[in-house]
């Protein structure tokens, strides 16, 4: 017979003859036994100690065995142990009765001790075959839970790293785009070269040869007094003085022009320098220059909105090492973005009313202790909008103090270097239509834009952080108020 090493089996009977009989026969097969004359009393037992089977006797004063077999099914805790009827009743209804309640089986008295003995052994087998089927399930749904939570976190790994493929995907497209561009612009720089040399080189004598004819004239009228008249006439006809005035007006004009179109070339070439494999050291301000070059176009007056005036405050700084050419493109994304926002505010104010900046410099703070990567995981600042606010950059309140004084100012863009400690601070601040607080969030997602289609790809924030970041080890922050102006804030270490 299978039975429990610890368990029991409780017998419930208001006979001592009766509780005497069953406790023998189940003892003598090695079952373990406790005995209680009433209700009552069987309910204090299990309560102290789950049993693994009740022998519960019908007919008993006060609570009878309905009564007690109805108080344990309604208790969560005891309702699973299975209950077995011994009754003299012989009639269908108790039968019928006590197995609504929950009984598992029925005894009738006088008892066979084989019919006890085999009854019993049925349930305690059932029992412990529930009880092994409960601890399977249980098992297996714990299992199941984990397998669950494994391939939930196996497809997030799967979801991240396809994101992943994604993003290094569309960075090496737009690598490539700039790789192809700079090889481009490289090559009109080159062959812009030789037309521009021809010209340079051609206009210096040019202007020899009209001053030289200029001098030939005037002599001539000096020395030939009687063909004097008849020159007059036929200058007159020609109007030889204006031809003159005018030629020397034309090759100024075409030598400013060949001088702009040489500054644009070299800017063109130092913008497009491929050096992503090896740092270089380079003065940062000829970036700065290079850009603004090429962006000239951009800043002049469109319509109703005046040009855009760039005020450069440029520090001492002492050559970085870097990639020059990676830089240029943050300084491009960053002072192209400034222009954006400048002619975006088209419309939405009266621009020229004030100036948009100070006449004196506003200080650089020092960066905080540590290291930049250290204090990028610092808790950020919640009181003002300023965010990876570990860069030394200036406070909300230092800023709307020297940078955002005025309202309606003419655009302007000011660009502001200094060395700060160990890093190199490249500030470039605009005084536009700012940014809005739910957009400041999004700024360096990838792929995240406000723009209309076409016009931007939503990467070029994301790329400047990852070539500041990732290929400098500095940092790019950024501080915006909404109407007022944004400012960008690139440090990069010295070392």
């Amino acid at each position: 017979m299978h039975h429990s090493a610890t368990g029991f089996i409780l017998i419930v009977d208001d006979n001592s003859t009766n509780l005497s009989v069953l406790s023998q026969a189940l003892k003598q097969v090695g079952l373990k036994i406790r005995m209680a004359m009433d209700g009552a009393s069987a309910i204090n037992i299990v309560q102290q100690q789950f049993p693994e089977l009740i022998l519960l006797d019908v007919q008993m004063p006060g609570m009878d065995g309905f009564e007690t077999c109805t108080r344990l099914k309604a208790n969560p805790a005891t309702q699973t142990i299975p209950i077995i009827f011994t009754t003299a009743l012989a009639d269908t209804d108790s039968k019928v009765k006590g197995l609504s309640l929950g009984a598992v089986d029925y005894i009738t008295k006088p008892f066979e001790e084989q019919e006890v003995l085999a009854r019993v052994n049925v349930h305690l087998q059932l029992r412990h075959l529930t009880k092994t089927l409960e601890e399977k399930n249980t098992q297996l749904q714990q299992g199941n839970e984990i397998l669950e939570q494994r391939v939930s976190e196996r497809t997030s790994e799967l979801s991240q790293a396809l994101q992943e493929l994604q993003r290094s995907q569309l960075h090496l497209v737009q690598n490539e785009k700039m790789s192809a561009l700079g090889q481009l612009v490289a090559g009109i720089a080159h062959e812009l070269n030789n037309p521009i040399g021809c010209l340079v080189s051609n206009l210096a004598p040019a202007f020899e040869y009209v001053s030289d004819l200029t001098q030939i004239i005037e002599f001539y009228q000096q020395s030939y007094p009687e063909a004097a008249l008849k020159l007059e006439q036929t200058l007159g006809e020609f109007d030889i003085e204006f031809i003159l005035q005018d030629l020397l007006k034309l090759l100024k004009s075409m030598k400013l022009s060949t001088e702009r179109i040489k500054d644009i070339s070299i800017s063109l070439r130092n913008f497009s320098r491929s050096d992503a494999t090896a740092k270089v050291q380079v003065n940062v301000h000829d970036g700065l220059e290079s850009t603004l070059t090429i962006l000239g176009h951009r800043l002049k007056a469109v319509g109703d909105r005046p040009a855009i005036e760039v005020i450069k405050n440029y520090g001492e700084l002492p050559k970085l090492e870097c990639y020059p050419g990676l830089l240029n493109q943050v300084f491009m994304n960053i002072l192209a973005n400034a222009i954006d926002a400048l002619e975006e505010g088209l419309g939405t104010r009266d621009w020229g009313l004030g100036r948009a900046f100070p006449d004196t410099q506003s200080p650089v703070p020092n960066p905080p202790s540590g290291t930049l990567r250290e204090a990028a995981h610092s808790p950020r600042s919640q009181a003002t909008p300023v965010y990876r606010a570990s860069m030394p950059v200036a406070t909300t309140e230092e800023t709307s103090a020297t940078c955002w004084t005025h309202q309606y100012p003419t655009p302007q863009i000011r660009i502001q270097t200094a060395v700060a400690d160990e890093y190199v601070v490249i500030r470039i601040a605009d005084n536009g239509i700012g940014i809005p607080p739910e957009v400041q969030q999004k700024m360096f997602d990838y792929l995240f834009t406000t723009k209309a289609v076409g016009k931007g790809t939503g990467m070029g924030l994301s790329i400047s952080r990852q070539i500041i970041e990732e290929k400098h080890g500095g940092q790019l922050s950024f501080m915006s108020q909404a109407g007022q102006g944004t400012e960008f804030a690139i440090a990069l270490p010295l070392r």
